[in-house]
């Protein structure tokens, strides 16, 4: 049973112990028939318990959704954090961003089926997490552009282009429409990545786009 103390950690533990037990469930039994009830039931309190800490349903779901895309924006900083060039970095970081969509939609599909609610609801969650993205791959385009590695007059707008360009790789719908095409996958996974750096200047795209390796 979770008695959280006034203090600040004890309310944040409560929430945390809340998220854990919600993701459970909804990993085993999916978000839509995952009740706040069962929830509460589990954690040996009451409903009206649990709206103490989120203020709807519709906030779990979300929460529970910024754990798993959380995931996806720490392996992107990882990526982006290493010493290699920025070119092979971007190429790192966009094959990881697609094989973590796809991994979840094979092995996780209560969480795709989640993903899927968050992008067509345009949750904050998900809203937030595309931007983090976005400055992520803002800034590896400008350190190309310092490197010349990339030949791009407004990085923000490259960025932009990158995610447009690659929205049938990551968005969760349209990986799922490409993974039933089965071995086409990763050709156009290679290709695709191959146009983006060709977009961007790069003089040998090959170089650095071997997603598939």
């Amino acid at each position: 049973m979770i008695f959280a103390d006034a203090s600040g950690s004890g309310l944040e533990q409560s929430r945390t112990r809340i998220l854990e037990v919600a993701e459970k469930h909804f990993r085993r039994i999916g978000y839509h028939k995952t009740s706040v009830a069962d929830i509460a039931s589990e954690l040996g309190m009451s409903r009206a318990n649990v709206y103490r800490f989120f203020p709807s349903r519709t906030a779990i779901n979300s929460s529970v959704c910024g754990v798993v895309v959380k995931e996806v924006a720490e392996i992107a900083l990882a990526i982006a954090r290493t010493d290699a060039p920025a070119s092979k970095k971007l190429v790192d970081l966009l094959t990881a961003i697609h094989r973590h969509s796809t991994r979840i939609l094979v092995e996780d599909r209560p969480m795709h089926e989640l993903l899927v609610a968050a992008m067509d609801g345009s949750w904050a969650t998900i809203n937030a997490h595309n931007e983090q993205i976005l400055a992520i791959l803002k800034a590896l385009v400008r350190e190309g552009q310092q490197t010349g590695e990339f030949k791009v007059d407004d990085a923000d707008e490259a960025a932009q282009g990158i995610i447009t360009a690659f929205l049938p790789f990551f968005h969760p719908i349209l990986v799922e429409q490409r993974v039933q095409e089965a071995g086409a996958t990763a050709v156009s996974l290679d290709a695709q990545i191959r146009f983006i750096m060709k977009a961007l200047g790069k003089s040998d795209p090959r170089a650095a786009a071997h997603p598939s390796d």
